[in-house]
């Protein structure tokens, strides 16, 4: 089952206070669009900028439109997949290029907690592209290891809903 993220950038000004252990959002918005209800991001610019500018210049080009969460797991992630092989429209040559980018891992002391955004990648820490994850709940073994980039400011309730969906097992990964 596929579900689909149709995405639209949504600039909200709004006073946005931060608790003293986390970074200052930035006042932009993305706001995803699913089947199950959207799902409102805020962003740190201030921890990750490469990846942040990254993540908007891929909205603004509409690359997550008819993208997917590949990968729920209940309690720990829903996983965003990879623009160039999760969209069921094709990409034009500008979105391509974007999607293919690597983005050099921007670690930081920000804890991995539910709602917080982290980029996907390989083994190589500077091989994030497109997929992230959503955190579902807090996962400490990935602080520091993975680049966060923002957190979810609304939509919570959609989140509870997608770790409700049916899964399978293939390996390690828990698939939608």
């Amino acid at each position: 089952m596929k579900i689909l993220c149709w995405v639209c950038l949504v600039f909200v000004i709004t006073n946005v206070g931060a608790l003293s252990e986390e970074p200052q959002l930035s006042p932009a918005r993305v706001v995803f669009q699913t089947n199950y209800g959207d799902i409102e991001f805020g962003f740190f610019p201030s921890v990750a900028p490469k990846t942040v500018d990254h993540i908007f210049k891929l909205v603004r080009l509409g690359c997550y439109n008819t993208n997917h969460f590949f990968r729920v797991d209940r309690g720990f992630v829903a996983q965003v997949a990879d623009v160039a092989g999760g969209r069921s429209a094709p990409m034009n040559e500008e979105q391509r290029r974007e999607a293919e980018k690597k983005i050099v891992g921007e670690f930081s002391d920000v804890k991995h907690v539910r709602g917080i955004l982290s980029m996907g990648r390989y083994s190589d820490p500077d091989s994030a592209q497109s997929s992230f994850s959503i955190l579902l709940g807090d996962a400490p073994h990935l602080d520091g290891q993975y680049a966060v980039f923002g957190k979810v400011t609304k939509g919570d309730e959609t989140l509870r809903k997608l770790e409700e969906l049916p899964t399978r097992r293939e390996g390690i990964f828990v698939m939608v």
